[in-house]
C-alpha cells in the first residue's frame, strides 16, 4: 500500500502519463525515443479544497520530470486539486437536480457526469499540475461533501430564497471566511481566487434572492420533457446577442467595480495608485475583489436577464 501512495504522489507517473500524450520537455524533444518511440455545492467545495491546500501543503508535481503548462498556479500547493473538486461538484450536482425534473435516461446523464469530471482531472495531470493522488483526493472530497450534504439541499434552497436574513448570510459569512484564511509564509494568489469565488457566490445568491421576492420560482413537482428547439439563423443570432450583451455587462461592470474600490481602499489606507505589491495586502486584496466579483454576481443574476428582456432577446 506505501508503495501505491508513493507512486500516486509522485511526479513520474504524471511524467508518464504527458510522454503517452507526447508531450515532452524542450530538452528531451527529439523526433524519436531510442527505448519507447514519440509517445500531461461550488462555492463551499471550492472553499474546503482552497484551504485544504494550504493546511497540507503537498507541493504540485517537480519540473523535470514533469513538464509544466502552467505558472500562475504553480505558486499554489497541490493537494486536493480544485479543478476535480469543481468538476466533480458542478457535474453531479447538476445530474441530481435535473434526472427527476426532466425526461432523459438515468445512465446517459451518469455517464456524461462521470466522463465530464474524468476529462477534468485527466487534463490537470496533463497540464503537470497535478499528481494522480491530488486529483483522486479532490474527486473524493467532493463526492463526501455531496453526500453529506444532500439530504438537506431543499432546506438550504429554501433559506437562500426565502429568508429576510439571506443577504446578510450571504454576505457577512463569506467576508469572515475570507479574512481568517490561513496564514503563509509567502504570498499566494489561493486567497485571492477563493476571495473571487466566494464574492461571484454571495452576489449570485443576493440575485436570485432579490428575483425570488419579485417572481417566485415555480415549485411545480411536474417532470417535463427535454427536447431541443429547432435551430434558426433567427434563434442563432437572439443566442449570440444575448452572449454578447450579457458579456459585454459583466466585463464592463468588472472594470469599473474594479477599479473603483482600488482607488477607495488606496485613499483609505493612503497608498500609492502605482503600489502593485499594495494588492496583495489582506486589507485590500480581500475587500476589493469580494467587492469587485459580488457585484459581477449580482449583475449576471439580475441585471443581465433583466436588461435581456428590455432588449426582447428571452
Amino acid at each position: 500500500m506505501a508503495w501505491l501512495l508513493r507512486a500516486l504522489l509522485g511526479s513520474q507517473l504524471v511524467a508518464h502519463f504527458q510522454r503517452r500524450c507526447g508531450l515532452f520537455p524542450a530538452a528531451e524533444a527529439p523526433l524519436r525515443d531510442p527505448c519507447n518511440g514519440p509517445g500531461r455545492r461550488p462555492q463551499v467545495v471550492m472553499y474546503i479544497g482552497q484551504v485544504s491546500k494550504d493546511i497540507l501543503k503537498w507541493p504540485r508535481p517537480h519540473s523535470p520530470p514533469v513538464v509544466k503548462l502552467e505558472v500562475k498556479a504553480d505558486a499554489e500547493y497541490g493537494m486536493p486539486s480544485t479543478h476535480a473538486m469543481a468538476a466533480t461538484a458542478i457535474s453531479f450536482t447538476f445530474f441530481i437536480v435535473t434526472v427527476n425534473q426532466y425526461k432523459y435516461p438515468f445512465e446517459l446523464g451518469l455517464i456524461a457526469a462521470f466522463v465530464f469530471s474524468t476529462l477534468v482531472g485527466l487534463s490537470r495531470i496533463y497540464t503537470g499540475m497535478h499528481t494522480v493522488l491530488d486529483v483522486i483526493g479532490g474527486t473524493l472530497i467532493s463526492a463526501v461533501l455531496l453526500a453529506l450534504s444532500y439530504p438537506a439541499w431543499d432546506l438550504i434552497d429554501h433559506f437562500l430564497l426565502t429568508s429576510p436574513f439571506c443577504p446578510v448570510f450571504s454576505i457577512a459569512v463569506p467576508l469572515l471566511l475570507c479574512y481568517n484564511y490561513p496564514k503563509l509564509d509567502y504570498y499566494s494568489p489561493t486567497r485571492g481566487d477563493t476571495t473571487t469565488i466566494l464574492g461571484a457566490g454571495a452576489g449570485a445568491i443576493i440575485g436570485f434572492w432579490l428575483t425570488n421576492q419579485y417572481a417566485p420560482l415555480n415549485s411545480s413537482s411536474e417532470t417535463f420533457q427535454l427536447s431541443f428547439p429547432p435551430i434558426s439563423s433567427k434563434r442563432l443570432m437572439v443566442m449570440l446577442a444575448r452572449f454578447l450583451v450579457g458579456v459585454f455587462v459583466l466585463l464592463i461592470t468588472r472594470q469599473f467595480i474594479r477599479r473603483l474600490a482600488l482607488s477607495m481602499l488606496y485613499y483609505w489606507y493612503k497608498v500609492s495608485t502605482s503600489d502593485e505589491e499594495a494588492r496583495k495586502r489582506l486589507e485590500i486584496e480581500v475587500p476589493y475583489k469580494f467587492i469587485t466579483y459580488s457585484s459581477v454576481g449580482f449583475c449576471a443574476t439580475v441585471i443581465v436577464p433583466v436588461l435581456h428582456g428590455l432588449l426582447e432577446l428571452i
